[in-house]
């Protein structure tokens, strides 16, 4: 197990745990996910766009319609998702575990105008396996919140490169992103940012 930077609130924050070589690997890796399964904007249950744009990589990808969160085993154009890239698996691998690997890799891009709320990740079946969150691009105000609505929040900058694995008794806390900084990064050529969370659903 790699020793995190720090831990906040039960986060594990890993601090340029993939340098600028490695991130240029892994978003070029992206880039085929992406071409296999396009980017789409999902809705929430009460019908309203997300922000964000997402797809995603693996056995399943999380979705998002009238009829609710939840996982599907394919694309909204009727294919099967990509697999899980391997650099993408061995971020995993160092620093989840080795041996049982995610079942999805859900894949977010971030405008400059795009946030996400502060929310559970609570759609997979086994809460006893961590969250993991990649950041790659433009700097994020990340929002760590508590195991309940409302109450006293904390946050910090994620950077480009930048890992957090959410576990243990976090594994069920709010969080969210409040904004993206704009030009903070040149790792995307029209800047935005993209953030890749793997899970364990079954």
């Amino acid at each position: 197990m790699v020793t995190p930077s720090f831990r906040l609130r039960g986060f594990d924050i890993h601090k340029e745990f993939l340098d600028r070589e490695a991130q240029v690997a892994l978003l070029d890796d992206l880039r085929d996910v992406v071409a296999r399964a396009p980017l789409f904007s999902p809705r929430t249950p009460r019908g309203k766009p997300m922000s964000v744009r997402m797809t995603s990589a693996g056995t399943y990808g999380w979705y998002s319609d009238g009829a609710g969160y939840r996982y599907e085993r394919r694309h909204p154009d009727g294919q099967p998702w990509p697999p899980i890239p391997e650099r993408v698996q061995a971020i995993w691998s160092a620093l989840v575990s080795p041996n049982r690997g995610p079942d999805c890799c859900l894949v977010n891009f971030y405008d400059a105008r795009a946030r996400m709320g502060l929310h559970q990740d609570r759609d997979e079946a086994d809460f006893s396996w961590p969250v993991l969150s990649v950041s790659l691009g433009d700097d994020a105000l990340f929002r760590i919140g508590n195991a309940t609505r409302g109450g006293k929040t904390e946050s910090l900058w994620l950077h480009s490169g930048d890992v957090v694995v959410m576990g243990g008794d976090a594994r069920l806390t709010y969080h969210g992103v409040d904004r993206i900084r704009p030009g903070t990064s040149t790792l995307l050529p029209d800047g935005g940012r993209i953030n890749l969370t793997l899970r364990v659903v079954d």
